[in-house]
């Protein structure tokens, strides 16, 4: 197969990425049909000029807010509902109308059916797990597009290692840095967490720390609705006993110092220390990112819109990031997996707990979300997708993952489930993909979480085959999948 690849990158694994390994080899294994380097790239830049580089939706993304609904949130008692099933399956909540004739919601999530006609629904996520399949490996998967080798017989991993795939966001950044003094990749209000494996899948791994994302999560316990209020940015404010002017004279300094120090310049010189300092001081000196963490100069209309809790907070926090120039944004349920309260993993209690508190939350900050970036322009280059590591087994009470569940609940369930993604290409008022009459498996169009991440790399002009290399400088594909181009406009 002969692909023509997008713009040329200065290597095979650099981040503009056009040509990667795999396709010098396309093209060599070609050479014997008459395809000469000189005739690729030429081709190439006929594709460019011609504006059809990559497919719909190829580059529209600026930045991705990545709203991720940590626990696994029940499908069948939000976005999916079933009629005519038998009681163990049908969910409590009555199905409402929205936007889109034919298509219900249950009435959890009446703002979201208004703003339906806004975005994309994917009700076929669906994948089959390897062994128990658990929090901590299905949000690796979902995180990185690859499955881990070791994992614990309770389903569980090892904590973050710099040996581990990179979050996507991370690759992301790398590829597509940015122009702006802003910070890149910012992760709130929490860790990615299950029981007490913290951060899995949440960092760079063997990237660097360089592309770890910055971590703002205040002070205060998962029940704490008002922790966005005490929100800390000490590291991107200036001391007060330090002006702009002056800490610019002090950079100006060490420059100086630094060019009479040859020897020790040469020994870091593979650190870049100098454009890490640079970066650093231009991000504090600009005031950008500190601007953007001020939630307060928010008016109280839309701070209520939003929802005065800790999730609803974040995503006006992520919203005001994308605004001020980040590149990706992932705001993490406030809950973790495996607890009790407002968390999506509800294996007990499932109807009460949706009911108060974790689907309120869901419906007025995403709908709040979508809409006022759509208000605002934003939309069109930000992309939103909003996702679980799984959904919730169709029968009530019923064991899936070793877990013990009441008459209530619903245990994890990874053959079926529902995705939200919207902007930067996407088409509207879609729906992508359906369930079976009881939500258990798709019946047409199932999407893999690794094809999901392959249609985020696409929408930011990124193949989704490019390759990187590991801490042990091996080749590796950012996802082994593909775009699912039926998502984009």
């Amino acid at each position: 197969m002969i692909r023509i690849p997008g713009q040329q990158g200065k290597d095979v694994c650099d981040p503009g990425l056009g040509h990667t390994r795999r396709d010098v080899l396309r093209v060599g294994g070609s050479a014997m049909m008459g395809l000469t380097l000189n005739q690729l790239f030429r081709a190439q830049a006929a594709a460019e000029s011609s504006g059809t580089t990559g497919g719909p939706g190829w580059g529209k993304a600026k930045s991705v807010i990545l709203v991720y609904l940590q626990g696994g949130p029940s499908h069948l008692d939000l976005w999916d509902p079933k009629e005519n099933v038998p009681t163990n399956v049908k969910s409590e909540f009555n199905p409402i109308p929205t936007k889109i004739p034919g298509v219900n919601f249950t009435e959890l999530l009446p703002k979201l059916a208004q703003v339906n006609d806004k975005f994309t629904m994917i009700r076929s996520m669906s994948y089959t797990p390897n062994g128990l399949f658990n929090h901590t490996a299905a949000i690796y998967q979902m995180m990185t597009g690859y499955t881990t080798d070791k994992v614990s017989p309770s389903g569980q991993l090892e904590p973050p290692s710099p040996k581990d795939f990179p979050n996507f966001g991370s690759n992301i950044v790398k590829m597509r840095p940015l122009d702006v003094p802003m910070l890149p990749f910012v992760m709130l209000p929490r860790p990615l967490q299950e029981s007490n494996v913290v951060g899995k899948s949440g960092t760079a791994g063997f990237l660097g720390k360089a592309f770890d994302p910055y971590t703002l999560y205040p002070d205060g316990d998962d029940m704490d609705m008002a922790k966005m209020e005490r929100i800390r940015i000490e590291d991107l404010q200036l001391r007060p006993d330090v002006f702009t002017v002056r800490l610019q004279r002090r950079a100006r300094l060490r420059d100086s110092l630094g060019r009479q120090m040859v020897e020790m310049e040469k020994a870091v010189a593979s650190w870049q220390l100098d454009d890490y300092y640079d970066r650093a001081l231009n991000l504090i000196v600009s005031g950008r990112a500190r601007d953007a963490f001020q939630l307060s100069s928010e008016p109280d209309k839309i701070r209520d819109s939003y929802g005065r809790n800790t999730f609803g907070q974040s995503l006006l926090l992520a919203r005001r990031l994308v605004e001020a120039g980040t590149r990706v944004v992932e705001v993490i349920w406030p809950k973790v997996a495996n607890s009790d309260n407002h968390s999506w993993d509800c294996h007990t209690g499932l109807f009460k707990r949706m009911k108060e508190q974790a689907a309120p939350m869901l419906d007025g900050g995403l709908s709040t979300l979508i809409d006022d970036l759509d208000q605002r322009g934003l939309l069109e280059s930000t992309l939103v997708v909003a996702v679980g590591e799984f959904g919730r087994s169709p029968q009530k009470g019923v064991s899936t993952s070793g877990n013990d569940n009441s008459p209530d609940g619903r245990d994890h369930w990874p053959y079926c489930y529902t995705s939200i993604i919207a902007g930067a290409g996407i088409k509207r008022g879609y729906v992508h993909g359906s369930s079976d009459k009881t939500g258990s498996a798709p019946l047409e169009n199932p999407v893999h979480p690794g094809e999901l991440l392959a249609s985020i790399y696409h929408a930011f002009g990124i193949a989704p085959d490019t390759i990187v290399y590991n801490h042990l400088n091996q080749p590796r594909e950012l996802v082994k999948a593909q775009t699912v181009s039926a998502l984009f406009a």
